[in-house]
């Protein structure tokens, strides 16, 4: 049984970091590409960051280029989603997925999904 556990939400002022990270069991992990989404009240699941199996390729929303950093740590079946420079808007529920295909910036291009963790930027 596959399961994704984030941790590391919480509330932040503007301007803050947070670091959520994300631990996987019951798959093979180096061998599975990862990914963060975000979903804001009342919006869609949008795509955040998303890693390639061995960590070599990243892919990142326009709106977190630069602030954001995805990586990965294989031994410990671990992903991380380091955010610095928080917006409020930045404030949603952050899901960690997994995927057997590959990259990919669609929720349909990931098999496996965490409950998610709150991440609330206050102004």
């Amino acid at each position: 049984q596959v399961q994704l556990v984030e941790s590391g939400g919480g509330l932040v002022q503007a301007g803050g970091s947070l670091r959520l990270s994300c631990a996987a069991s019951g798959l093979t992990f180096s061998s599975a590409a990862m990914a963060w989404f975000r979903q804001a009240p009342g919006k869609a699941r949008e795509f955040v960051a998303a890693i390639s199996w061995g960590g070599g390729s990243t892919s990142y929303a326009d709106s977190v280029k630069g602030r954001f950093t995805i990586s990965r740590d294989n031994a410990k079946n671990t992903v991380y989603l380091q955010m610095n420079s928080l917006k409020p808007e930045n404030t949603a529920v952050y899901f960690c997925a997994a995927s057997n295909w590959g990259l990919g910036g669609l929720p349909r291009h990931y098999d496996y999904w965490g409950q998610g963790t709150q991440v609330t930027v206050s102004s």
